[in-house]
């Protein structure tokens, strides 16, 4: 009976220490603290070609974080969701979130972050959403836009016309647009650049539809003297009616050339993912957007391209800007996380949110530094003017819209 009761005490002894071997084991692994983020985006459905590289970007700078312990022994926990470009399920997703006590929400379609707006201001969450859209900082405060807005590129793609044009009238513009809210919303910026004196004719406004031939509208805005097409949609459609004109012989070589066509874009319309779409027909699309490319060869293009490989993306998604735009969410994100716990202060929303007021720093992806303050809510105000030539992107110019200040003086 005694050699029972010693062995018994040596398997409680023992399972005692495997449970406080366990236990550590735990602790360890826990280490530090959970930083929940949520992203709802269009991983497949309308507009993927541009919300699946954009979802990989942020995937990966979260696990390189994470991997790399940038916050010490804390981890960021991102909770990735396909809502399909649907706001009904966008909506879903983010109440989802909410119960689940996420600290920044990542978002994704205009339409879901306008019909959201007055959710973000009520529950006090910062967003930074993929969509640029202009309307989202009127009356917000808790969003934050990573870089300047589609207005901002389109009135500036137009500004840009306007100095470079040859002709002595004034230059003849076509809007090619998405047909939604994401579309629409860089048109009526423009409509009141020109009424603030912008020298530009507005002839005709195309919502595109999925038509795969663009003969006819192409044929029609050449006949009523267009000059110009300023886009803004994603790449596909871009690409369709850029190869139709190509084989219409109706691309134009030089600004101002009679009965061609220049055609121009803001962010989604361009980058890698449309040359791989149009091929030579995207020779001499003039293009707007506030990110680094990897055809700019530069230490910066080096960094995205190593952060792709690292985890095993294929060169479409590597090159394309948008999976940088998804690295910059991500790092805004993540450096708001960095300076709260710099200031040795509790991680929550209400921190999060004073902190991504007084940030600033350098992304690699980025066209310029990343700068919000209590009044700005644009993170890079500086764009740059790429134009296709010899199959790349090449970078032409940087501006800054002198007509998007003044709409925007005019509002306040």
């Amino acid at each position: 009976m005694k050699n029972k009761s010693i062995l018994a005490n040596v398997l409680l002894a023992l399972v005692m220490i495997a449970t406080l071997i366990l236990a550590s084991a735990t602790m360890s692994f826990a280490g530090g603290n959970v930083y929940k983020i949520g992203f709802s985006g269009a991983i497949t459905g309308p507009t993927s070609d541009a919300g699946n590289p954009y979802t990989k970007g942020l995937e990966d700078w979260f696990r390189y974080i994470n991997e790399e312990k940038i916050l010490g022994n804390d981890k960021i926990d991102y909770d990735i969701r396909d809502d399909q470009y649907q706001s009904a399920t966008t909506k879903r997703f983010f109440e989802e979130f909410l119960d689940d006590e996420v600290l920044i929400f990542l978002s994704y379609a205009t339409g879901a972050n306008l019909s959201l707006k007055r959710d973000f201001e009520e529950v006090q969450i910062p967003v930074i959403p993929a969509s640029y859209h202009e309307g989202l900082l009127d009356n917000a405060n808790y969003i934050f836009t990573p870089v300047a807005t589609y207005s901002e590129n389109i009135v500036g793609l137009a500004e840009y016309v306007v100095k470079n044009h040859k002709g002595a009238s004034a230059p003849k513009v076509a809007f090619f647009i998405h047909p939604s809210a994401f579309g629409r919303g860089p048109l009526e910026d423009a409509r009141k650049a020109v009424k603030a004196g912008l020298e530009m004719n507005i002839v005709e406004v195309v919502e595109h539809g999925k038509a795969l031939d663009n003969t006819a509208m192409l044929k029609r805005l050449a006949d009523k003297g267009v000059q110009y097409v300023l886009c803004h949609s994603v790449q596909s459609p871009v690409a369709t009616m850029l190869t139709d004109a190509s084989r219409l012989g109706l691309t134009a070589s030089y600004f101002g050339q009679k009965a061609r066509l220049t055609f121009l874009g803001a962010h989604y319309t361009g980058g890698s993912d449309l040359i791989a779409l149009a091929g030579p027909a995207a020779e001499g699309f003039y293009w707007s957007c506030s990110y680094n490319l990897t055809s700019e060869g530069n230490r910066g293009a080096a960094k995205q391209l190593a952060l792709a490989k690292r985890y095993n993306r294929d060169d479409k998604a590597a090159k394309s800007n948008n999976y940088g735009a998804g690295i910059l969410a991500a790092q805004i994100a993540t450096e708001a996380i960095k300076n709260v716990k710099v200031a040795d202060l509790e991680v929550n929303r209400e921190n999060l949110y004073k902190a991504l007021q007084k940030m600033e720093f350098y992304s690699f992806v980025a066209a310029g530094p990343v700068d919000y303050t209590d009044t700005e809510r644009v993170g890079v105000d500086r764009q740059n003017i790429y134009v296709v030539k010899d199959g790349n992107f090449g970078k032409i110019e940087a501006i800054q819209s002198k007509y998007m200040k003044m709409i925007r003086a005019d509002k306040k």
